[in-house]
C-alpha cells in the first residue's frame, strides 16, 4: 500500500540518537553511527522523531510501504520489557540500542587505582528529573548539572569532577521515555540559574538527554554559559 512514511536522509545524519529515541514504536535504530528506518511496519507516519532531529535529516514521503502493524510494535515492546534492550543481541535488530551492548570494563582507566573514602559532593534530593520541584530552593543561584543516570558509573571521579558545587539532576529518555525539554525549561524560567553542565555518555540514547537540554535553553529565553561533556563507556572524557 501507498503511504505517509518516513525518510532518513544518512549524508544530513549526525548520528545524535535523538530521533531513535523519540521513535516509541522502535522503528529508527543506530547502524554504523547513523539513523536508520528499520521496518517499515513499526513507523505510525505520525512523526514523532521529526521535531527531535536537530540536522533536519528527516522527511514525510509518499511511497509504497506495509501497513503500520501496531500489534507488532507492542509485542515488540512487551519483549523490551521483559528481556532488556534488543541492542544487547544485534546491533541491527529493529528498535536496537547499541549503547547498551554488553562489554566488561577495566577497573580503572590504566590500571590506576580507584580513590577510596571520597566525600559525597550530593548537595540536594530527589536528584531525578521527574521528581526533583521546579520551585525548590536549592535551584535559586544553582550551577546546574543534567547528567544521564550512566555517567556517574562511568567516570570514577564523577562526584569531584562534575557534582563539586552544582545541583545534580539525572535522566535516561531511554528509559523513561518522556521529553524532559518542559520540565527543565520551567526550572530555568523560574530560578536563577547561573550555568547548566550536562553530562551524557557517548551512546545515541543519550542524544535525547542533550536536545532536551537545549531545547529547554532555548525555550526559557536566558542566555546562560553552558557546556557538554561526553563520556566513553570505558570511563573517558571525549575531546
Amino acid at each position: 500500500m501507498k503511504r505517509r512514511i518516513i525518510q532518513i536522509d544518512e549524508t544530513k545524519c549526525n548520528g545524535c540518537g535523538a530521533c531513535a529515541a523519540a521513535c516509541h514504536e522502535g522503528a529508527i535504530a543506530m547502524v554504523d553511527g547513523k539513523a536508520r528506518l528499520m521496518r517499515d511496519d513499526y513507523c505510525d507516519g505520525l512523526g514523532d522523531c521529526l521535531p527531535a532531529c536537530p540536522a533536519g535529516a528527516i522527511a514525510f514521503v509518499e511511497r509504497e510501504a506495509a501497513p503500520y502493524d501496531e500489534a507488532a510494535v507492542q509485542a515488540a515492546k512487551r519483549q523490551k520489557a521483559a528481556g532488556g534492550c534488543p541492542g544487547t543481541q544485534a546491533w541491527t535488530l529493529p528498535g536496537s540500542c547499541p549503547g547498551s551492548a554488553a562489554r566488561a570494563l577495566d577497573a580503572a582507566p590504566g590500571g590506576a587505582p580507584l580513590p577510596t573514602a571520597a566525600p559525597s559532593r550530593l548537595r540536594q534530593w530527589p536528584v531525578q528529573i521527574q521528581l526533583a520541584s521546579v520551585q525548590a530552593p536549592f535551584f535559586d543561584g544553582a550551577r546546574l548539572l543534567i547528567a544521564a543516570d550512566c555517567t556517574a558509573y562511568a567516570y570514577a571521579a564523577f562526584h569531584e569532577r562534575f557534582m563539586r558545587g552544582r545541583v545534580t539532576l539525572v535522566g535516561c529518555p531511554k528509559l523513561d521515555a518522556v521529553d524532559y525539554s518542559e520540565k527543565l525549561t520551567a526550572i530555568l524560567r523560574q530560578n536563577d540559574i547561573r550555568e547548566v553542565t550536562v553530562v551524557r555518555m557517548q551512546v545515541p540514547c543519550c542524544g535525547g538527554l542533550e536536545q532536551a537540554a537545549r531545547r529547554a535553553l532555548q525555550a526559557s529565553g536566558k542566555f546562560l554559559p553552558w557546556q557538554v561533556v561526553t563520556l566513553t563507556t570505558d570511563g573517558r572524557i571525549l575531546d
